[in-house]
């Protein structure tokens, strides 16, 4: 009876855990260039492990100690195991913006952070002009150096967005669109989600290259998240849920049965 409340009780944790990724997908429906989870559930081991700092059944140790053979349930049911991001392309919506941008294809515009140096990929290039004070190289009579404001290419949260050969972009002129750079990797596998629409590359991503994607000014992307889908996985964890806590009281009510008749 232990074990079915161990496996009910696992369930309905895992299936909370499956909603809160199908809820942030529907939360990001409408954000610009959002890339869906998709949960991925695997079975425990149907096995038992010693426990650890044990002995091993039959061993001198064992029986000169003459303790019981301990073992330890490894635990039985499924787990939500990892989360697996969807890079399919989502829809394109025309805004008629100078600054923004889309890409048709595969690829990723690049943004660099100034203050950590970190280099992060999105699809989301609803991109804005901010202001940055730098240095002419001379200084004034009082020998302080002398700064001009420029203009460049940002996500509107301090960090800017890399041109096709690596540089940030300055931009002279706000209704013109810019040499925006598309930039990919071979395989996606495993790319961090570090924000709703950021990912950072890790090594089994490979090297850097340039993206074959085609930049639209004017457009942006918008969430790959399907409502129909993601409803109809609410209802699955929804109905799963209330089903192991159906089990957890199933398991409650005959071991309370066990225990009265024990008397």
């Amino acid at each position: 009876m232990n074990q079915s409340f161990f496996i009910a009780a696992v369930g309905a944790h895992q299936q909370l855990k499956r909603l809160t990724v199908h809820s942030n997908n529907i939360a990001n429906l409408n954000t610009y260039g959002f890339k869906a989870e998709k949960s991925r559930f695997a079975s425990l081991m149907y096995d038992d492990l010693k426990a650890i700092g044990t002995a091993s059944e039959g061993s001198a140790e064992a029986v000169g100690d003459g303790e019981d053979f301990e073992m330890l349930s490894a635990g039985v049911g499924a787990a939500l195991w990892t989360t697996d991001t969807d890079f399919k392309g989502g829809p394109l919506t025309e805004t008629n913006r100078p600054q923004d941008y889309a890409i048709a294809g595969d690829g990723f515009f690049a943004i660099a952070d100034l203050v950590t140096g970190e280099i992060t990929l999105t699809r989301n290039g609803a991109f804005v002009i901010s202001e940055l004070m730098r240095p002419t190289g001379e200084v004034d009579e009082n020998g302080e150096d002398i700064t001009e404001r420029v203009y460049y290419l940002s996500d509107n949260e301090g960090r800017f967005v890399l041109s096709d050969t690596g540089g940030m972009i300055e931009v002279n002129d706000e209704h013109k669109g810019q040499p925006v750079g598309v930039f990919d990797y071979i395989n996606y596998d495993g790319m961090q989600h570090v924000d709703e629409t950021y990912f950072q590359a890790i090594e089994k991503n490979g090297s850097i290259r340039a993206g074959e994607g085609k930049v639209l000014q004017g457009f942006l992307e918008m969430s790959n998240a399907d409502l129909a889908e993601e409803m109809t996985k609410v209802i699955e964890s929804q109905r799963a849920y209330g089903m192991a806590l159906k089990m957890v009281q199933t398991s409650d009510e005959i071991e309370t049965t066990i225990n009265g008749l024990r008397g």
